[in-house]
């Protein structure tokens, strides 16, 4: 006895026949074009559901001409804030409907970076998104013929139609005139790797507000970004007691914490002590961390909302007032003379 044959998968004509539409109706719901009614839609869209019809991604990228996968870069690091805006960055794309196709690039090199981006093109992306560390490295990739809309994250003083960024330069003088309205006339700071364009701004934005209130600039000493770095640091900071001390991000304060305790130094009884990022266990230490928070969610949904204007809307683009970093005050940090 012969077996039964499986059921033919349903296709776009099975689809307009049962919405009592053309086919080139039913293929222009599926690309989200103009000039369809939205009863038609809504039928068409109905006769899908109940046919359980997918329709071909190669099949719809032949007329549209663009794959809707959005090609992404990020740096070879687990660093909190590359990992958060590459995380958001792909909620957001998923909820715009379009797939990402993520490389990472080996190290921060504007040729290596240039020969990622030339990889995805490859793949036919529809834009390129990258999550650069190292500001400088956009140029390189600016100077490809790409022929897709191109926005990146990086902190830079220069604004750009195709940047999108966090205010890391407020951000960083809203945690130093913090620390100086608590009475700490030497505010120290603890840097980020000196090639990160977010430890330039941070830096920049730290000596900016110590020379607006004439207050004295040490040299800051550097790690790079890891808790290992800050403890490592602290070892040989000079501090004393009274001296507030700005560092780059969370991980590194977390690592100084605990070498100034070892040292027999208190945060804040004798040191005060304000990071960047506000990482979820800042809220947690012991103090809590007083942070500025950066909010990836936002600067993801951004990246994304850049992309799909450079894809679907006509116009020049324009250029984006960095979002805002906000000071979050806990327990690391007191005022000058305060009792225990």
């Amino acid at each position: 006895m012969a077996q039964d044959k499986p059921a033919r998968a349903a296709n776009i004509f099975d689809v307009a026949r049962l919405a009592g539409v053309s086919h080139q109706t039913v293929s222009r719901v599926i690309n989200g074009m103009p000039n369809v009614r939205p009863a038609t839609k809504e039928r068409v869209e109905q006769a899908m559901k109940q046919l359980r019809y997918s329709p071909s991604p190669a099949a719809r990228a032949l007329v549209t001409r663009r794959t809707r996968t959005l090609g992404l870069v990020t740096p070879a690091v687990a660093d909190f804030g590359p990992t958060s805006i590459a995380m958001h960055f792909n909620i957001a794309a998923r909820a715009a409907r379009y797939s990402v196709d993520a490389a990472r690039s080996a190290d921060a090199e504007p040729a290596t970076i240039r020969a990622t981006v030339e990889g995805l093109l490859r793949q036919r992306v529809d834009a390129v998104v990258l999550i650069l560390t190292d500001a400088t490295a956009l140029e390189a990739v600016q100077a490809l013929d790409l022929n897709v809309p191109l926005v990146a994250a990086a902190s830079t003083p220069r604004r750009s139609p195709q940047v999108v960024q966090i205010d890391q330069y407020r951000g960083a003088r809203a945690a130093v005139r913090h620390l100086a309205e608590l009475g700490h006339a030497r505010v120290l700071h603890l840097a980020g790797p000196e090639r990160a364009s977010d430890a330039a701004e941070r830096e920049r934005g730290w000596r900016d507000e110590l020379a607006e209130r004439r207050l004295e600039a040490v040299d800051p000493l550097r790690g790079d970004w890891s808790a290992r770095s800050g403890y490592e640091v602290g070892e040989r900071l000079a501090v004393e007691a009274g001296d507030a001390i700005f560092v780059a991000n969370d991980q590194m304060a977390i690592g100084l914490m605990s070498a100034l305790r070892h040292r027999g130094l208190e945060v804040p009884r004798d040191v005060s002590l304000v990071g960047f990022d506000d990482i979820p266990e800042a809220a947690y230490l012991y103090p809590p961390l007083t942070t500025v928070r950066q909010d990836f969610a936002a600067l993801g949904q951004m990246m994304v909302q850049k992309v799909l204007v450079a894809l679907e809307e006509d116009g020049e683009p324009t250029v984006d007032t960095p979002l805002p970093a906000h000071l979050i005050e806990r327990e690391s940090a007191r005022r000058v003379g305060a009792g225990a």
